[in-house]
């Protein structure tokens, strides 16, 4: 069995965790209408075990920008710190939304951080979060 494997029943639980969308931008798998992936909070590179605690879902865009990354730089002071952790900070103590609901600020060293690192306002995802405002689709309500 390969390291990279996650049983199925552990991807369940992991996704109805995580409601079915991205723990850095909370896009929504049925909004973005592609399956989410599984981050490793702290990535397997640095140590970090295929188990529920170290698991939760990012959409790709997200993902690829984490990459194996698990300390950042706040912009604002030029300090490294632990990228955003979904599974154990609660989004809206470090994240609000801005520019109708398009756009992501950090609100701590953590949230300015990680939106720089994993490029949360990228002009196609602003774009998009602009569209799916106008259906009503965003930003998530609970």
């Amino acid at each position: 069995m390969s390291s990279d494997y996650i049983p199925v029943e552990l991807r369940r639980r992991v996704a109805e965790q995580a409601r079915y969308r991205c723990g850095y931008c909370l896009a929504q798998e049925a909004v973005i209408g592609r399956s989410m992936e599984f981050d490793h909070l702290l990535p397997r590179s640095l140590g970090g075990a295929t188990t529920e605690d170290n698991l939760w879902l990012a959409c790709s865009l997200c993902n690829d920008h984490k990459s194996s990354r698990f300390l950042v730089v706040d912009p604002g002071t030029g300090v490294s710190v632990r990228v955003f952790n979904p599974r154990q900070q609660a989004w809206a103590e470090h994240f609000v939304w801005s520019e109708g609901a398009t756009r992501i600020d950090g609100t701590t060293a953590i949230g300015r951080a990680t939106v720089a690192a994993l490029q949360l306002n990228r002009p196609i995802r602003m774009l998009a979060r602009k569209l799916w405002v106008a259906a009503g689709w965003h930003p998530p309500q609970d």
